[in-house]
């Protein structure tokens, strides 16, 4: 039994990026994936993000893409709570990811800029306005270091200006741009990005938190947000010491090896990556081991 949804918008709040199950064979357990999103909704996550770089989204065929969602909103209860990750090579697959995605009845959706082209400003105007056109909230995300194309305050403010987009996933790692954005755009929410930032946007006026860490620690990852967008920074700060040997690896190009694993020891199983992700070498492995280990003997889970 989920609780009832009183964020102010389906964006809002923290929604996890979910990480895919894989059996051994590299085919996708749909079974694994829907008791995983029925678990974080339980343990009091607001929704999740399928289909993002977490999800492997780039490794799977149409028939899986299409499928995870079908499973996630299944499994979440309320389509509300469920933002598919849209991003494609071109305009038009994306908008057919958001069209699907309004299909099924997801709330929002998550959009990176052109993917596969160094887009300039008109041409990333251009992109969000084609997917907006399916009629779904769109958030932005910016990751300038995976697709080459930033999306500055001064952009993201014309994105939201021209209706564009509703919210952005700030994952630069500049928290400097979330006080030039809300001179900019008050009116543009502003979301979490990068697990290892997560107190530094919070304070900065952070809505939600599309997050990484809850696939492992759902339990310590809210009850960090929460501390730290009430500013209890008595709580928030020791907790975000003790969690940020993890949250860092958010950030790092294995990020998707290393939060699996802290599933796998966690209890939570999550199975391989399909290539070209290989298994993380065995010094960031044990990192990963040993960072979890101590995490969970500290009863955060």
């Amino acid at each position: 039994m989920t609780s009832a949804d009183t964020r102010r918008h389906p964006w809002h709040g923290v929604m996890v990026a979910t990480a895919l199950p894989l059996h051994d064979d590299l085919t996708v357990d749909y079974d694994a994936y829907a008791e995983h999103v029925a678990r974080l909704i339980a343990a009091g996550c607001d929704g999740v993000v399928p289909n993002g770089s977490l999800g492997e989204y780039q490794t799977l065929t149409d028939d899986e893409r299409a499928r995870v969602v079908r499973v996630a909103v299944e499994a979440a209860g309320d389509g509300a709570r469920v933002m598919p990750g849209v991003s494609a090579y071109g305009s038009a697959e994306s908008r057919r990811w958001a069209e699907q995605a309004a299909e099924t009845g997801c709330g929002s959706v998550l959009l990176l800029p052109p993917n596969a082209y160094r887009a300039d400003d008109t041409t990333v105007r251009a992109h969000y306005a084609d997917v907006a056109a399916a009629g779904l909230p769109v958030v932005a995300y910016n990751n300038p270091y995976d697709t080459k194309v930033d999306l500055k305050p001064e952009l993201l403010a014309r994105l939201h200006a021209d209706g564009h987009i509703v919210a952005v996933k700030e994952f630069s790692g500049d928290v400097r741009r979330a006080y030039e954005l809300a001179e900019l755009a008050p009116g543009l929410d502003l979301l979490i990005g990068a697990d290892d930032v997560a107190l530094e946007l919070a304070l900065a006026g952070a809505v939600g938190w599309i997050a990484g860490y809850p696939n492992a620690l759902p339990g310590a990852c809210l009850a960090l947000y929460r501390a730290a967008v009430d500013r209890d920074l008595d709580l928030a700060l020791p907790l975000y010491r003790a969690l940020h040997p993890l949250l860092r690896w958010d950030s790092r190009t294995e990020f998707v090896q290393a939060i699996k694993m802290s599933m796998d020891i966690a209890g939570l199983p999550a199975g391989p990556t399909r290539p070209p992700r290989s298994p993380l070498p065995e010094a960031q492995a044990a990192a990963v081991r040993s960072a979890t280990e101590k995490a969970l003997a500290e009863g955060l889970d």
